[in-house]
């Protein structure tokens, strides 16, 4: 092949290719690698637009935030803050901030015109009250709201070192692959005694006493007592109860029986007589005193 301009031919296709035999070791010193390879030196015609990057140094999360960094970044004390100086650097911020986010800048200018406010009073002559009272500190009301909100971002940060799931750790999961076989109790005889035992016992508390209804007449006692008067004189009051008591009659037909011999003395056709203080006492029909 002939070189253009007639220079002779081209032998550069006979002719291997030359190997870089740069040593790797000199990467060590590059600013920068790109696409592998070392970059020593930045190019010259390397444009970053000037939106691309952005870096805050700080983030606050609204003006007390702000102020309260300027004061303990400083070590002010917070009940005696210098307002000529923070105030300047406050300013400063939010210059800052209303070059890049106006609406942001918004919150932060009502703080900057609370501080601006508190230091053209103090720089106002002090005057008493009529009462004689010191006068309260413009920074007083200032100093309240900054105590209290350091107190809740502390709060905060406290909450946000527990441990969140999600972030801190994850809820294990495993999958357990569980067989429950019934496995029968070994009974023994004082098992099979006891629960005998717990048997018969609920049986005797759940057993039912069924009450029947007995009929008993007065009058029809009466007419038994008129019939064992009606041969004798008289007889002995604890005789009248001697056929119930022997034939097991129980404690009613003695009681309907002691209630018929009233009735029969007040309808006056018994006579109950004693001949003196814890004597005998006898019954008798009062038609047979009568015929006497």
């Amino acid at each position: 092949m002939t070189l253009p301009g007639g220079a002779g031919p081209d032998l550069s296709a006979l002719v291997e290719p030359v190997v870089d035999s740069t040593p790797d070791v000199i990467d060590h010193v590059a600013l920068a690698r790109l696409y592998g390879e070392p970059l020593f030196s930045l190019p010259q015609d390397l444009y970053i637009p000037p939106d691309a990057l952005e870096v805050f140094l700080e983030t606050f999360e609204g003006p007390l935030d702000l102020l309260l960094y300027l004061i303990r970044k400083q070590n002010f004390n917070v009940l005696d803050i210098p307002m000529a100086e923070v105030t300047k650097q406050y300013l400063s911020y939010v210059d800052q901030i209303r070059s890049h986010n106006l609406e942001l800048a918004g919150e932060y200018l009502l703080m900057a015109a609370l501080l601006i406010e508190i230091k053209s009073r103090m720089l106002l002559p002090v005057r008493k009250a009529d009462t004689g009272e010191e006068p309260d500190d413009p920074r007083a009301e200032l100093v309240r709201r900054l105590l209290e909100y350091e107190q809740m971002k502390l709060a905060a940060q406290k909450l946000n070192a527990l441990p969140v799931l999600g972030r801190d750790f994850q809820r294990a999961h495993a999958l357990m692959d569980i067989r429950i076989e019934r496995m029968l109790p070994d009974v023994s005889p004082d098992d099979l005694r006891q629960a005998w035992a717990d048997i018969l016992k609920r049986a005797q508390l759940n057993a039912h006493h069924k009450i029947t209804r007995e009929h008993l007449s007065v009058r029809e006692h009466m007419t038994k007592i008129l019939r064992q008067l009606s041969d004798v004189r008289f007889l002995e009051f604890t005789e009248l109860f001697n056929d119930a008591i022997r034939q097991g009659q129980g404690v009613p037909v003695i009681v309907v029986h002691f209630l018929a011999m009233l009735e029969l003395a007040r309808e006056s056709l018994l006579e109950i007589t004693q001949a003196e203080p814890y004597a005998p006492i006898y019954v008798r029909l009062a038609y047979i005193r009568a015929v006497e």
